[in-house]
């Protein structure tokens, strides 16, 4: 894969863009045109994400987070409702709940994946005695494909719908019965949400987009990112249209409470670009996780150093690639590792502190430590290591190399 200009620099931070000149060539073709925002490169991006993941639908907008709420937007959720995600994942996936007025829930993780456990799940709808519930978001954490079809399984037999959140795994796929599914294809959900966040595969400096195989909540995700705008299927009638009958040429309706969540016409030209490198980056993505693999599996033992398990059959586009660190064995603490790696020019990040340890959400649900163990295990343990196509196979062996002179010290 082509290494990336602005990738020279020293420091290994965990993640970050790769910006080639085709990129800096799409955008400024774009900054020279009449229209920057609300032109023709929006819809030729989302036909772009149509083509590439298989979905028939794709609404963009500004950011992941504006994403994941016209999501539960379109399914009409509100305070009546409640929505069921994991503690590790970031704040969006539960907040956009809350945005709504929506109760929040909790699944614990499979202690290997870090993914929501689908058995987990099934007890906590079990409990929903009054199917309260409405929506599932499942998280395909660092890029790793979800259990969709029994997400999906279960979501249906209890009156539900799955957002699945896809930040972390466009360029994904899983097998289920012998068939290959692309993530965002819309088999296995009703809604799929992704960010172009610069350390994001696809990387836009802000944005998002929700895909689906629904027609009618693609319009629906349509109008409310931008003001809820009509121009068309007017309620006030005698101010829509002139004495002779023709629609007044200024005229539009807002029927409900929309948003400006648009994109611009530059960052969508700028993830066109970067699309046509989707399926190089996860290849080389995959080839750093398995190097990483080689030299942990040789340098630790599984009970000092582990990354999380990659189930069989799917593609893990390796947003992040986690390793969880019995830190006790080595006598030392996960703040020290980490600050040791930076002064060596190595950045890490823990993903995530659990959701449900926030202030906020022990205020909002009632929730505190031993809630959901699965996930604070997890958290205890997880550190991400430097992931991003543009690290050198030197560069791996240099991060495992500072990982263990960081452990040995105690």
């Amino acid at each position: 894969m082509e290494k990336s200009p602005a990738t020279k620099a020293k420091f290994l931070p965990y993640g970050r863009q790769h910006i080639f000149k085709n990129d800096i060539e799409a955008v400024c073709e774009v900054l020279k045109s009449d229209l920057i925002t609300q032109g023709p490169v929006v819809p030729e991006f989302e036909k772009s994400l149509c083509d590439t993941l298989g979905a028939p639908y794709a609404s963009a907008c500004a950011n992941g987070t504006a994403a994941l709420h016209l999501a539960v937007l379109a399914l009409g959720i509100g305070a009546d409702d409640a929505v069921v995600t994991t503690p590790i994942t970031f704040l969006s996936s539960a907040n956009c709940a809350r945005f709504v007025g929506a109760e929040v829930r909790f699944a614990d993780i499979d202690p290997d994946t870090a993914l929501m456990d689908p058995n987990g799940l099934e007890a906590v709808l079990a409990r929903d005695k009054n199917h309260k519930i409405k929506v599932i978001v499942p998280v395909h954490f660092g890029g790793h494909p979800l259990e969709l079809p029994a997400i999906y399984e279960l979501a249906q037999k209890h009156g539900a719908r799955v957002v699945d959140d896809a930040c972390h795994a466009i360029g994904g796929s899983y097998e289920n019965n012998g068939t290959r599914y692309r993530i965002g294809d819309g088999r296995f959900t009703d809604l799929t949400v992704f960010s172009f966040h610069p350390v994001k595969h696809i990387a836009m400096g802000e944005g998002g987009a929700v895909l689906t195989a629904d027609p009618e909540l693609a319009g629906k995700l349509a109008l409310r990112r931008s003001h809820d705008m009509r121009k068309q299927d007017f309620i006030n009638k005698d101010m829509a249209y002139s004495p002779d009958g023709e629609v007044n040429p200024w005229y539009y309706e807002m029927h409900e409470l929309g948003y400006n969540y648009r994109l611009t016409e530059f960052q969508a030209a700028l993830g066109i670009s970067q699309l046509g490198r989707l399926k190089g980056s996860v290849a080389r993505r995959g080839e750093i996780a398995a190097l990483y693999r080689k030299l942990i599996a040789e340098k630790f033992s599984p009970d000092e150093v582990t990354p999380l398990k990659v189930q069989e059959s799917v593609l893990h586009a390796y947003h992040l690639f986690v390793v969880r660190i019995a830190f006790d064995k080595f006598k030392t603490t996960r703040a020290k590792v980490m600050n040791y790696l930076r002064e060596r020019d190595i950045g890490t990040q823990v993903h995530y502190i659990p959701v449900h340890l926030q202030p906020y959400y022990r205020r909002h649900c009632g929730t505190g430590p031993g809630d959901f163990p699965n996930a604070e295990s997890y958290y205890e343990k997880a550190l991400s290591l430097p992931m991003y196509p543009d690290l050198t196979d030197e560069d791996i062996a240099r991060v495992v190399e500072e990982l263990a002179g960081s452990l040995s010290r105690g």
